[in-house]
Order: C-alpha cells, then structure tokens, then sequence
C-alpha cells in the first residue's frame, strides 16, 4: 500500500472481512477487495464538511463550476438512503453534512475516515466549513482555526472511552491553515479572512455562556469574564465541533482545517440579529475561500 493513503489506528479494521459504514449506508462487503470503492472514491482528495446537506448541496453546485466539472442537473446525493448525512461528489471532491455538534460529526468523521482508507485515497483533506459566533471581530469574518479550545479553556478534546477519561491534543495542519490563508483570500473580497484560535463547546446555550437558553445559572458579569478570557487564549470564535475534529484527524495523521464566518460578535451580544439575506451571504463566503484553496492545489 501506498505510504500516501490513509493508516488508522484500529488494528481490528486489519483483519475484518466486511465492514458496514451503516450511517452513510456504504457496505464494504470484502475488506480485501475494494476495487468498487476504490473506483468510484479513489480519486478524493478533499472532503469538505458542513452542518446541514442543503448547504452541502450549494457547495457541491457551486464547486462544479470553480473546478471546470461539466455536470448538470442536482447532484446526487449518495448517501441519501441512510437518512442520515448527505454526500455529493464534485471531481476529486466530497461534500458531506455532519449535523450540528461533536457527537453528530464524530460518526460521520470516523465512516469518512474508514471510506478514504478503503479507497486509498492518496492524502486527502478534510475541511470542515460552516458558521460560528465571533469573539471581537466583525460578523461576516472568516476565521481559519489554529488551535482548537474546548469549553474547558483547554487546547485538547476530552472523551469517555471504557469508563476512563482519554484526552487528546487538538491542533489543526499548520500548513493547511498557511494554504487556506494564502491561496484562498482575494483582497478584493470585501471582507476580512484570519486566523486565529477556535472554541468548540458541547453546547449551545449554557456551554457557549449564553444567557438566552432554556437554563442560566450565571449572571451577565459571568458570561463576560468568561468571553474575555477565551478572547486573551486568542480565540475568535465559537461552535461546536473544532476541538473534537483536530483532535481525531491529528491523531490519525490527515491533514484537515476548519473555516468558518461569524454571525455575530459574541461580545455585544447573544442573539443574531442580521438578516436572512445576510446570513445566506455569510455562508458563501467560506465557499469562496475555500474553493479557491482547492482549484490552487489541485492546479487547476
């Protein structure tokens, strides 16, 4: 096998015969031979990765024509019968949805993971785009994340495993987030691309020091100590997944970085208060930079 595709660290994965990828409803009925596989996802080299399947979707038309893909009509999404996740092909790329949270994408992340290794995938590219809350800086700013934080102020991911605390360092690829920021920003954009710390909390509300949840047991003075100490760790901003994603792709050895655009800065306030319009702008953007990433890379 090739030193460039992908070595998990599970070695019951060596000697299973099949192996069901169950929330994507890929079945790999013969480990030891993946030719299918290999045929239809050995080309991959990057897997962006976005909450909701709609916004996949847009990616995936969006990256037809930002990577010259003479396709027409909607794509398809080759995960549909599971009912889970979502996932279009777009050339040498997946765009898959993984929900909002850690738990919703580890699965996901960890099925990604198994299809690339049975495709032998040679160096794929995870990247996660999506939305988040901004820390001092602007809505509509986007943040490529260096070191990931989780709701404990720590740079790691914390995870039961057979009843025992494991916890696992949690940076991102320091030359996708030099890439992302070199090849993906236009100056003429309009706005603000950087990087900077992320913040990935296992909650919304409560865990992200919201005082507009269901349950709020701090007071306003509270909540911003605790945001101005996440923003002098140099965090800019906020979601629920960062920690989690640099923690299992950096311990598996694939390259992966997380781009997303604020909606709101979280130091004025904790409802998000622009538009519709604004919101569906927003979201483009992280496309943009991104996409250009992608096309620099694959020397198109």
């Amino acid at each position: 096998m090739s030193e460039k595709t992908v070595k998990l660290l599970n070695p019951h994965l060596e000697t299973a015969p099949s192996d069901y990828l169950y929330h994507m409803n890929i079945n790999v009925a013969n480990t030891r031979d993946t030719t299918e596989l290999q045929h239809n996802f050995g080309d991959v080299k990057f897997i962006c990765v976005g909450g909701t399947g709609s916004r996949m979707r847009q990616l995936a038309l969006y990256l037809r024509g930002v990577l010259g893909v003479q396709e027409s009509g909607d794509p398809v999404d080759l995960c549909e019968r599971g009912q889970r996740y979502a996932m279009y092909k777009v050339g040498p790329v997946l765009c898959v949805s993984h929900g909002i949270g850690s738990a919703s994408f580890s699965v996901v992340l960890h099925e990604l993971l198994k299809l690339v290794k049975y495709a032998r995938c040679q160096e794929p590219v995870i990247l996660r785009i999506g939305t988040c809350g901004g820390l001092g800086v602007s809505p509509g700013t986007v943040v490529a994340t260096k070191n990931a934080f989780n709701g404990l102020l720590r740079n790691e991911h914390e995870i039961a495993i057979l009843g025992q605390r494991v916890v696992r360092p949690a940076q991102f690829s320091e030359d996708v987030i030099r890439d992302v920021i070199a090849f993906g920003v236009d100056a003429n954009d309009g706005f603000q691309t950087i990087s900077a710390n992320t913040m990935g909390t296992d909650c919304f509300y409560e865990g992200q020091g919201r005082i507009d949840g269901a349950i709020c047991e701090y007071t306003e003075k509270d909540k911003m100590e605790f945001l101005q100490k996440c923003h002098d760790l140099g965090i800019r901003n906020i979601e629920m997944e960062a920690s989690m994603f640099a923690s299992v792709t950096q311990k598996v050895g694939v390259k992966a970085g997380d781009v997303c655009v604020t909606l709101i800065d979280r130091l004025k306030g904790d409802q998000v208060s622009i538009t519709m319009d604004q919101k569906h702008e927003f979201e483009q953007r992280p496309f943009l930079v991104v996409g250009r990433y992608i096309k620099k890379l694959l020397q198109l």
